[in-house]
């Protein structure tokens, strides 16, 4: 069965690590329902390593933008706006993760948790929808540092309180600060890269040693599946913030909190510490 696991779970991440629903949260919650049989070390860096495929497929979507990007940094005052927003954007995630990601593992990756932060972020994200800000920057390359500072530090809540979601807080932190909803769900793929991609580098040499009770094909399996499934995810979802906006995501998240809590309650989720 270790196979379908990992299938599971390559969908699972493939589906929301982008959408504004938190993948983190619904990886801890299928792995408690999977009941999988792995140990908890080995299922934690299974995860880490599957992510790595969908920040692979937004490297392969935008992948001719990025070479272009890269032969016209040097003269090119826009692509260098938007690089510069990038790494400014990440320094608080890298702060708050040096100095408390252990501490935020340990006391906050629960089912419990991860259902209440779905349901604030449902709530924040349907108000944030009723009375939204005129746009005032439509394209990547004019985004400044203030907003690039914004987004940053709003992308800390998903750091702060598992199953908030990165996708949710750095998007709505764009449109907080005048992004319209097509330029910010970019610019939150592209901080993806470093963000995710030097967090997943990092856990994978840490503890690549736990993925031996999986498997190196249920590894590749699961890795392979979330990059497939994500790269039909980011296309999916542009098209979609085209002419939508995110109140249906919003109310899917306070569902599906609310169900989840549910079935803590009944005893079908075990509420344990999954860190």
């Amino acid at each position: 069965m270790d196979w379908l696991y990992s299938i599971i779970l390559g969908i699972v991440e493939g589906l929301t690590e982008f959408l504004p629903v938190s993948s983190t949260g619904h990886l801890i919650v299928a792995g408690d329902l999977l009941r999988v049989p792995w140990p908890k070390t080995t299922l934690d860096t299974f995860e880490v390593v599957i992510q790595g495929g969908a920040i692979l497929a937004v490297v392969v979507y935008y992948w001719r933008d990025l070479v272009q990007q890269a032969r016209t940094i040097n003269k090119d005052a826009g692509v260098q706006r938007l690089w510069l927003g990038i790494v400014v954007a990440c320094i608080p995630a890298v702060i708050l993760g040096v100095l408390f990601g252990n501490k935020i593992k340990a006391l906050l990756f629960t089912p419990t948790v991860v259902a209440w932060a779905l349901i604030v972020g449902g709530v924040l994200m349907y108000l944030i929808e009723l009375r939204p800000r005129p746009a005032t920057t439509h394209k990547l390359e004019s985004i400044n540092l203030r907003q690039a500072i914004i987004i940053g530090a709003a992308q800390c809540l998903a750091l702060l309180w598992p199953g908030f979601s990165r996708s949710a807080s750095s998007i709505l932190g764009g449109m907080l600060t005048g992004l319209d909803r097509p330029t910010a769900t970019k610019f939150s793929f592209y901080l993806g890269i470093p963000v995710l991609g030097g967090a997943t580098l990092l856990d994978f040499v840490k503890h690549r040693h736990d993925l031996g009770s999986a498997g190196v094909t249920n590894v590749g399996i699961g890795f392979v599946v979330s990059f497939i499934v994500a790269y039909f995810v980011i296309g999916w979802l542009l098209r979609f913030i085209s002419t939508h906006n995110f109140k249906g995501f919003a109310v899917y998240r306070i569902i599906a909190g609310i169900v989840i809590l549910g079935l803590i309650a009944s005893g079908v989720i075990h509420n344990v510490n999954r860190a």
